[in-house]
């Protein structure tokens, strides 16, 4: 029941002496139908992790499965559409085209896909991330927490195997980042998605089912049921490894 698997993972940015390792010889198995957050200070490799994971970099050396398929060798063509049809992002920017609708923000990968929308699955997505009566509107007639729900809807609509979220609440305010936090547990929850998510912030952390700690690109620890409290202190100490 994996969703995602690193084996040996280095991504080695630069050559010689100027290079930097992001990412040393990662090993870990990302499990489906839980909500993974990983965390780490600046510098330590969580945008690198989420990059190589998600198939949007190739690393230096080492295996990337999504499921039973090997990301590392696919030609780019091949992982392009993989990423349109079995991956979901979601980022603290929206990325939401502006001259589009709700409803064609969300259906916009089916469209690159030639794919027509299943009615029955929009309309569920929709309902869930709370989006009803807004469908005609445009992103500059929402608020941020609307637009990110608009978002994860588009992140949904292909029925992905993972949800990768970098940030997702990083530009919205507390009271709205935690209905979207507790949006995206939902999901998790009741439908039975994957999300893996990074994050610099305890309290996002605390909405998932485990938390993964990097420091100096490897994965140091893991906290299981996490309480904003714990992940804070757990990160005070992550020096230390």
């Amino acid at each position: 029941m994996t969703a995602v698997r690193l084996d040996s993972v280095t991504k080695v940015y630069g050559n010689g002496d100027s290079s930097t390792t992001a990412l040393d010889r990662v090993s870990r198995s990302i499990p489906r139908g839980r909500f993974t957050a990983v965390m780490g200070p600046s510098g330590s490799g969580k945008s690198t992790f989420l990059q190589c994971a998600a198939g949007l970099d190739r690393p230096t050396s080492g295996s990337v499965r999504l499921g039973e398929t090997e990301l590392t060798g696919l030609k780019e063509t091949k992982l392009t559409e993989l990423r349109r049809e079995r991956i979901g992002f979601v980022f603290q920017g929206y990325n939401l085209l502006p001259a589009l609708s709700v409803t064609d923000n969300i259906t916009l990968p089916l469209r690159f896909a030639g794919r027509a929308a299943d009615r029955a699955w929009l309309a569920e997505i929709i309902r869930r991330v709370g989006l009803d009566g807004l469908l005609h509107r445009r992103p500059n007639q929402l608020s941020g927490g609307q637009q990110q729900r608009v978002a994860i809807a588009r992140a949904l609509v292909t029925r992905p195997e993972v949800v990768f979220a970098d940030e997702p609440t990083g530009a919205l305010d507390s009271r709205t980042g935690a209905q979207v936090l507790a949006l995206l547990r939902q999901l998790v929850d009741e439908l039975g998605q994957t999300v893996v998510m990074v994050t610099h912030d305890p309290v996002a952390a605390a909405h998932a089912h485990s938390v993964l700690f990097l420091a100096d690109g490897r994965f140091v620890d893991e906290l299981l049921a996490p309480t904003a409290d714990q992940v804070a202190a757990r990160m005070t100490h992550l020096g230390e490894w």
